[in-house]
């Protein structure tokens, strides 16, 4: 087995971070009552704050400081989205908490073209999802997540090289990734002056145990591939949700969008992973609220892709539409990310031989961009419907939707040619002179079945108009057998 550690160490300031490029000074405070500064952005460490000063020193420092306690929940699902995402490299991922995630890679090097490229692509991956980790790959977990905390960038594919790529750690990684070693146990070899992992390897293991010190002997055993070090392997959610609080709350819809494609980039992950697209999903903005005891409001914008997608390019113009369609009532705090019912997504045929040129545009892509931006209700089509009075003879109907109705008996069909021009509603007219008859009488009689108040008893005509233009006229055979304009030929 081959395992690629992933390393946040910066997490609980990333979290807050990741929303925004351009985040002012942010601090992340410790637990209460102490309220001790944990981690700082560059801007906050340019004013003086570093990590263990007080709150009160922090503001002295930087009177603008930005102030976040730390939030163990945003941290934990960042580490699950994030090992969704990396389910596009491999299907065994493994949650090491607080800040690691391990990758079992052996089968995908090929596809990804090798080590380097393989972990390159993670590296770039994972900064499009607004975070920054330190990498290392090994022949076993614990060696990996070592040597990504020590070393970051090690890239170890055989077990041969195990022990002198480990040997030269401090003693302290001992303590990473496992409950059992204690401080004890770390100050008991900092007593007897050992300070690496080559030297705890020449201690005699008997000695150690009746010291109580068992668990360094099996962290090393595990480490260097001695015993085997079996892990939990997480299972993706089937269906996909991802909150990103913002460091400030926004009205700005290129902030927001610089937000969403953090959002995005997850999404991509997990429909990559199971080798799928969507047709829809669910953008929520969580807007700021002021008083406390009251509930913060929320609006959810439906996403319709117009057609069964995983391009994130297409996405993220659909989510712009959407937020520039109309002002934001009040500053967004929070974006959510919902989706579900992925459906396999098969790959387009194409000849071997199409050229960039005979590519066509895509009808669906422009439908959505246009209910994006219209209104969802502003964009229908219209098609017929077997009823023989001209006012009921057609029905709005959903764009690109496939025909799925019978074809027409052709012994249906009019006899007499249709206008493309037809009134919404009949108009009254005079009684036309003879002559300007051109063609009928078609007798329509219809609707009985909808009630008297929807039956028609009329005769059709084609004539000619005052000003030569063709129209469609009809009188009523039921009294008092007026005449009406229904229609005009082009």
């Amino acid at each position: 087995m081959l395992w690629c550690a992933l390393v946040l160490p910066d997490l609980a300031l990333q979290v807050f971070t990741r929303g925004r490029s351009d985040t002012g000074p942010l601090a992340i405070l410790g637990p209460r009552p102490q309220l001790r500064v944990l981690a700082a952005n560059p801007a906050a460490m340019a004013c003086g704050v570093a990590a263990g000063i007080s709150r009160a020193s922090a503001l002295a420092l930087a009177p603008q400081l930005n102030l976040r306690e730390r939030a163990p929940a945003l941290e934990d699902a960042a580490l699950t989205e994030i090992a969704t995402w990396a389910g596009r490299f491999t299907s065994t991922v493994s949650i090491d908490p607080p800040d690691t995630l391990l990758l079992e890679i052996r089968a995908s090097l090929r596809l990804f073209g090798g080590l380097a490229p393989l972990c390159a692509t993670i590296d770039q991956g994972l900064g499009e999802l607004g975070f920054t980790g330190q990498l290392a790959v090994a022949p076993t977990p614990l060696a990996a997540r070592w040597l990504a905390r020590c070393t970051p960038g090690n890239l170890i594919d055989s077990e041969a090289e195990l022990a002198d790529s480990l040997d030269p750690l401090p003693i302290a990684v001992l303590g990473d990734g496992c409950d059992g070693v204690t401080a004890d146990n770390l100050n008991l070899l900092a007593g007897i002056g050992i300070h690496r992992l080559a030297e705890v390897r020449r201690l005699p293991r008997s000695g150690l145990a009746r010291r109580h010190a068992r668990a360094v002997t099996t962290q090393l055993d595990r480490a260097y591939a001695i015993v085997p070090d079996p892990r939990p392997w997480f299972v993706p959610p089937e269906r996909y949700a991802a909150r990103l609080p913002l460091p400030a709350p926004t009205d700005q819809v290129d902030t927001l969008l610089f937000g969403v494609r953090r959002l995005l980039a997850g999404l991509s992950g997990w429909l990559d992973a199971r080798q799928a697209g969507l047709e829809r999903f669910t953008l929520v903005l969580e807007y700021e609220h002021h008083r406390p005891g009251h509930e913060s409001r929320e609006d959810a914008l439906e996403i319709v892709l117009g057609a069964l997608s995983r391009d994130m390019a297409r996405c993220q113009l659909l989510a712009r539409e959407h937020l520039t369609r109309s002002p934001l009532p009040a500053p967004v705090d929070t974006l959510r990310l919902e989706a579900d019912g992925p459906c396999l997504l098969i790959p387009p045929r194409t000849d071997l031989f199409d050229g960039d040129d005979g590519r066509q545009g895509d009808p669906g892509l422009l439908l959505a961009t246009l209910r994006a931006r219209l209104g969802h209700d502003a964009v229908r089509c219209l098609a017929t419907h077997p009823d023989h009075r001209p006012e009921r003879a057609w029905r709005w109907t959903e764009p690109l939707a496939a025909d799925r109705s019978a074809p027409p008996d052709p012994y249906s069909l009019p006899s007499s040619p249709r206008p493309l021009w037809l009134l919404p509603t009949p108009r009254p007219m005079a009684r036309p002179p003879a002559e300007s008859l051109l063609a009928g009488p078609e007798r329509i009689e219809a609707g009985w079945w909808d009630g008297p108040g929807a039956e028609v008893q009329r005769d059709y005509f084609v004539a000619r108009g005052h000003d030569d233009c063709l129209v469609w006229i009809f009188q009523e055979r039921l009294p008092p057998h007026g005449w009406f304009v229904h229609g005009y030929f082009s």
